[in-house]
């Protein structure tokens, strides 16, 4: 089969593997449908994640059919159309028992495109079968549908309920690419007086208010923005959605006294926390993997029509284009890509910078 092999930091290519085969009773196998690029698949391209070693099959979201499984798989059968999520469970763990699979101290967490090959290919091996696998109706679209498989339940989970927004909260994203969206968009859940979204590109910044922000800042007007929209109070919750100290450090400037920072990015390097400002407000920092214990909850969301997924995608491939799917995603202040989905079947997206077919 084919796949996308990471090759250490700065390499990559779409070249032939073994297929992958059952190897735990608990395994299954799984022919992909779509499948997606994360940030944090350009986090491990820069040699920010030093745990995937090269040869790696990259991805970790996908929607495809289960051709094969192992004895012990009780619940996905042969011929299924499944949401394959990007963290494991063994389901039996004490971390899995509370609902903290990212956590899982029985062989689970992030696994898929980190430890172990990935989804971005024609087949995957999925470890946990019965706990990693989401039942999809026909009805859903595959490329709406691979966005639940990290996106969403990362914005969600490590962002709006970590960051505990309530409603009337003032609340500010910090950097509007794809994760940073998704968080504006189920921060809505909660009523939240105003969603600011911070970003360097015009184009995010816009895409930000499509998916219902009410104020938009770059980095320099930010700071200011905040303290006007709060009379100098600062942000109840302030979600960093980008990786790089400098957006970090932004957040904990702009959060008031006794609010919320939580951060989503994926840090290759380390931040500074300035406690000779921050001790002696009250402030809570929150960091997370995420755990995928909502991406029930989200697909019937989505299944009635409550959830923007397909808003994010802006450009669709054949999933033999994977190297140019990359460079269009990782050029994404000159391409305005914000999600870009690959499958045998591609559908037409609408660039929500041009509103022009993408």
């Amino acid at each position: 089969m084919k796949a996308l092999v990471y090759d250490g930091p700065g390499r990559s290519a779409w070249q032939d593997v073994p297929d992958p085969s059952v190897q735990e009773a608990t395994d299954a196998i799984v022919r992909t449908e779509a499948v997606t690029i994360c940030g944090t698949d350009l986090h491990i391209l820069k040699g920010d994640v030093p745990d995937v070693r090269p040869g790696t099959v990259l991805g970790h979201e996908a929607v495809g059919e289960v051709v094969e499984t192992g004895g012990a798989v009780t619940g996905p059968r042969p011929g299924d159309r499944v949401l394959v999520s990007c963290i494991t469970g063994c389901g039996r763990c004490r971390f899995c028992r509370e609902g903290a699979y990212g956590q899982c101290l029985g062989g689970g967490g992030w696994l898929l495109g980190h430890v172990i090959d990935g989804t971005q290919a024609e087949y995957v091996r999925v470890p946990f079968a019965d706990m990693s696998l989401h039942p999809l109706p026909a009805a859903v679209d595959a490329r709406e549908a691979v966005l639940l498989a990290d996106i969403f339940p990362t914005a969600y989970e490590v962002g709006v309920l970590n960051g505990r927004v309530r409603p009337g909260d003032t609340v500010a994203v910090v950097g509007a690419g794809p994760i940073g969206l998704a968080a504006i968009a189920t921060a809505q859940f909660f009523s939240p007086a105003r969603v600011i979204a911070v970003d360097l590109a015009p184009s995010r910044l816009e895409a930000a208010k499509r998916l219902g922000a009410d104020a938009t800042a770059t980095v320099a007007e930010s700071e200011s923005l905040v303290a006007d929209l709060t009379g100098g109070l600062g942000a109840d919750v302030v979600i960093e959605a980008v990786g790089v100290p400098e957006s970090f450090e932004l957040c904990t400037r702009m959060v008031r006294p006794g609010g919320h920072v939580a951060n989503i990015g994926v840090h290759g390097g380390p931040a500074t926390l300035h406690l000779e400002h921050l001790w002696s407000r009250n402030v809570t920092i929150r960091t997370g993997l995420v755990d995928t214990y909502s991406t029930p909850t989200l697909l019937r969301m989505l299944t009635d029509g409550r959830l923007p997924a397909s808003s994010l995608v802006t450009h669709t491939f054949e999933l033999g284009q994977m190297e140019e799917a990359y460079e269009v995603f990782g050029r994404a202040a000159d391409t305005g890509a914000i999600k870009v989905v690959l499958g045998k079947q591609p559908h037409e997206a609408v660039s929500l910078r041009t509103g022009e077919g993408a």
